[in-house]
């Protein structure tokens, strides 16, 4: 099970969107919570105790800020769209580490996850009070096609948001609704607010108590034991 929340974890620090809500003239500062489920699971109610059910992601300027908390661990991802880069501050029972991605080493992560295309279906949902639209994305990995429904608002920003995203990079809009699969495990993410608010600018800072380390080096240290 520890093996399955460190994945989890690194799968909502790859693959989840950190949206740059900027657009000309009308800067967007505030929070987006997010909803969690875990639509056709097969695993125990003590089991599903443990995963995440509620995601936020804080903006201000060009940065922006994950907060996802599972079982003994929360987990902080910081992106700087000044240069693309950003930062994985994980805190496992009081043990802090900080991993860093370069644009580089981000392009370099996502050159290995396929091609996908993008099917926009004219159909629309109102989400947290915002009307988006619904697209549909088809990866191709390897000759391996996967489909994923997404409903993103244009309104909040464009597919800067998504430039880390390997299955949503090319969305062009925030999305508010949206599914991620890995190991067997869908992740449903839905939009339940988007409030407007000042936030404070050590929230998107380092804290220096962070030791740095890299994804392989942290699995290796947790990835041991049982399911």
């Amino acid at each position: 099970m520890k093996k399955l929340l460190i994945t989890l974890t690194v799968l909502v620090g790859t693959f989840f969107f950190k949206p740059d809500i900027i657009q000309a003239g009308k800067p967007f500062e505030g929070v987006i919570t997010f909803k969690i489920t875990y639509p056709d699971n097969k695993f125990s109610e003590s089991q599903m105790a443990m995963f995440p059910k509620v995601l936020t992601v804080s903006i201000k300027g060009s940065k922006a800020r994950t907060d996802l908390q599972m079982s003994g661990m929360n987990t902080v991802e910081i992106t700087d769209y000044n240069d693309k880069s950003k930062v994985a501050l994980l805190n496992m029972m009081g043990q802090k580490y900080a991993i860093k991605q370069t644009a580089a080493d981000i392009e370099k992560e996502m050159s290995g996850q396929g091609t996908s295309t993008i099917e926009l279906s004219g159909e629309t949902k109102v989400i947290a009070g915002y009307t988006c639209k619904k697209a549909v994305v088809t990866i191709n990995n390897d000759g391996i096609k996967s489909t994923y429904e997404v409903y993103y608002s244009s309104e909040l920003g464009s597919k800067l948001a998504n430039f880390d995203n390997p299955i949503y990079k090319d969305i062009d809009g925030v999305m508010l609704e949206f599914l991620l699969t890995n190991r067997d495990v869908n992740m449903k993410f839905t939009a339940t607010s988007v409030e407007k608010k000042n936030l404070p600018a050590k929230d998107f800072e380092i804290p220096s108590d962070y030791v740095l380390t890299t994804q392989d080096e942290l699995k290796s240290k947790f990835g041991g034991g049982g399911e």
